[in-house]
């Protein structure tokens, strides 16, 4: 498939060095987007994915960005749109870190700084990319958690913020459809990398835990990242012209 091979402009995916953003980032460029990717701090892995691309015969740009940061995250779209000549797909694949803990064991100041490092973020990166996406008719997919529906214990740092990124591409793609843009969700389940690859690795999700987590999913095993990237460039394609304020779940039926 060559679902943006005609599609002038740019792919944008913030958090390109992560697990699920590196699929995405790969998928879309075999599928014939020139790609521009943002990474926090790996370098060296932002080097090799921008090699990668470049070697697949896809235009590429790696941008260093803070997405909390409001006028460096606009710079970086409008400059996206500007040096590749329009930006016809915007993906939020970043998000901080996110430890297994309580709610009551957070501070109001680690909430605050995760709503800011998650939600917040995707609203520095989405506001600025409404224009040109309205040129283009383009499309907004952002990478959430199935936690927003059925909620694990200990998630609830991540969920929270998460379903604030919900709520806005929701009312995006309420407000933006008259202009030609989609806004969907992808809500990943257990993975074997990513953020619940660390988990595991870490040792905060345990065997036991772990064992629970198989059994509440109805095909009894976890996805990968290619998963969620395959749902995200679906959803980015005009294979789904007619979906927009959409929250795909993901997840081998556990929120089922």
């Amino acid at each position: 498939m060559a679902d943006f091979s005609s599609r002038p402009g740019v792919a944008l995916v913030a958090g390109g060095t992560g697990a699920i953003g590196t699929a995405a980032v790969r998928l879309l460029a075999a599928r014939g987007s020139d790609i521009v990717f943002t990474y926090r701090s790996d370098e060296s892995a932002a080097r090799a994915l921008n090699d990668e691309v470049r070697a697949a015969g896809r235009r590429v740009a790696a941008v260093r960005l803070d997405l909390t940061d409001e006028e460096a995250t606009r710079r970086c779209v409008s400059g996206a749109a500007a040096d590749f000549d329009g930006l016809h797909t915007l993906v939020y694949a970043a998000g901080p870190h996110v430890p297994m803990t309580h709610l009551s064991q957070v501070s109001p100041g680690r909430f605050r700084a995760q709503m800011e490092g998650d939600a917040v973020a995707f609203f520095n990166l989405v506001h600025p990319a409404l224009p040109p996406l309205r040129a283009s008719g383009g499309s907004v997919v952002a990478v959430t958690t199935v936690a927003t529906r059925r909620f694990p214990v200990r998630d609830g740092l991540s969920s929270t913020a998460k379903g604030a990124v919900e709520a806005v591409a929701r009312a995006l793609a309420a407000e933006e459809g008259r202009y030609g843009v989609r806004v969907n969700c992808v809500a990943p389940g257990m993975l074997t990398d990513g953020i619940a690859g660390r988990l595991i690795s870490s040792g905060e999700l345990d065997v036991d835990a772990l064992a629970v987590t198989r059994r509440n999913i109805p095909m009894r095993r976890f996805g990968q990242a290619r998963d969620i990237a395959e749902a995200v460039v679906f959803l980015a394609s005009e294979r789904a012209g007619f979906i927009t304020g959409q929250a795909l779940g993901v997840d081998g039926g556990y929120s089922v």
